[in-house]
């Protein structure tokens, strides 16, 4: 293991921040072997945050950390969801678009990632989510009533589009991405040969809740869907393109649930405190996927240490994000290579 030249740290420093070749001011500092300086790599980091070329981290990392990308590839029933058309799916993006680059910009903590008490809306969004007062098509930051159940990612639409179907809510992929991508702790890949959901008894149309309980009666099958499926439940009440609703096929929702370690909760508001109690595992696993973006490769046992102190320098900082962002920088895995071996 040795320590990568000057010039090779303003290289992956401008990668991860700006998806750019470095600037002036960096290759200069590089060419002059200052960049290894803690003070002088922090103040360089900061000002790259500061600077519109940081969108880069917005559009790329964000895109693949939340799914962004795959919501244009989201095509909800217009059967089901008649008003959901080209302007809203943008609205949606861009709302959580605003929403991750206010955060960076802002220095603010990532466990406004789970909760807050504003979004970014615009007329349309607003609309669709049931808030009144908004006018015209420019987005502005909104302070949300807790009634309004927006407040953080798992409330916006494009975040519970990309979780459905394109005609009804999947419990199941809502779940898998609150573990995968909150959480750090995927499910094993489900068992060949899984049985569709029975969305029919009796002549009676089922709520997907109802299916799904009969799809974990089988033994094989609860063994994951016991820690996905209380998760996904929570949501519930976001139907598949993110509009609060009251009923699923004629019955009432009951967003009630329980972890398999007997913890109670219910609806996307007790999701959030269940996530927020988990908050060092969220914050690590946040970590994690910002360490692979910046690195560029999947993670190894032995980048773990570098991953969880960066979390501790984090929470000291009341888990701010440019404490994360400059402890990824200043970690083992950033500035350092191993010789590659035969």
């Amino acid at each position: 293991v040795y320590q990568i030249a000057d010039r090779e740290l303003a290289t992956r420093l401008s990668l991860f921040l700006w998806s750019n070749i470095p600037d002036a001011e960096l290759r200069t500092l590089a060419e002059e072997g200052k960049l290894h300086n803690p003070a002088v790599l922090k103040q360089q980091v900061n000002r790259m945050l500061a600077d519109p070329r940081a969108s880069a981290l917005t559009k790329n990392f964000a895109g693949q950390w939340l799914f962004l990308r795959n919501l244009e590839n989201q095509r909800p029933d217009v059967t089901a969801f008649p008003n959901f058309d080209t302007p809203l799916r943008t609205s949606m993006r861009k709302e959580t678009e605003l929403y991750f680059d206010y955060i960076v910009r802002n220095n603010r903590p990532v466990l406004e990632f789970i909760k807050s008490d504003y979004s970014f809306l615009n007329q349309r969004l607003a609309e669709h989510y049931g808030i009144p007062g908004i006018y015209g098509p420019a987005f502005r930051k909104v302070k949300l009533d807790p009634s309004t159940h927006r407040g953080g990612l798992l409330g916006q639409g494009a975040i519970l589009t990309v979780t459905s179907y394109d005609n009804r809510t999947s419990i199941v992929k809502r779940g898998k991405w609150v573990l995968d991508n909150l959480l750090a702790a995927p499910p094993p890949p489900p068992p060949p040969n899984v049985p569709d959901l029975n969305e029919a008894a009796a002549g009676k149309k089922l709520s997907v809740r109802a299916q799904m309980e009969i799809h974990r009666a089988n033994p094989s099958c609860a063994v994951c869907h016991n820690k996905m499926d209380p998760l996904g439940l929570a949501l519930e009440n976001f139907d598949a393109v993110g509009a609060w609703r009251q009923r699923d096929s004629g019955e009432l929702i009951d967003a009630s649930t329980v972890l398999p370690d007997g913890t109670a909760f219910s609806g996307p508001t007790g999701l959030q405190d269940i996530l927020l109690a988990r908050k060092d595992s969220f914050t690590e696993a946040f970590t994690q996927r910002l360490m692979i973006y910046a690195l560029g490769r999947g993670l190894e046992p032995s980048d773990m240490p570098a991953v969880r102190a960066v979390r501790r320098k984090a929470a000291a900082d009341d888990y701010r994000i440019e404490a994360i962002i400059l402890g990824i920088v200043e970690s083992l895995p950033f500035q350092k290579r191993k010789v590659p071996t035969a």
